[in-house]
């Protein structure tokens, strides 16, 4: 089973939060794609842009945060973080 927490935070405060699960049997990439699709869906957000240093974080620690430079779009609050708490 495959599970990732999402969070939206401003200023050191979760504004809402939602975890996902995943039971397919797909790579772990597709996994974290889906389930960040579902995310955006739920909070009603545009998917962000992977930048590099998100890539690098998420292998590293398995989580990331993606700022308002990963979204096209305004954001109103400070970023999205994900993490994968379960594999």
């Amino acid at each position: 089973m495959f599970r990732l927490w999402a969070k939206e935070l401003k200023e050191n405060r979760m504004l809402r939060d939602t975890v996902i699960i995943c039971a397919d049997q797909e790579t772990r990439t597709h996994k974290v794609f889906s389930s960040l699709e579902e995310v955006c869906y739920q909070f009603d957000l545009e998917k962000p842009i992977w930048l590099e240093s998100n890539i690098h974080e998420f292998r590293v620690h398995q989580k990331t945060r993606f700022t308002q430079d990963c979204f096209i779009e305004s954001i109103p609050f400070d970023y999205l973080e994900i993490q994968v708490i379960e594999e």
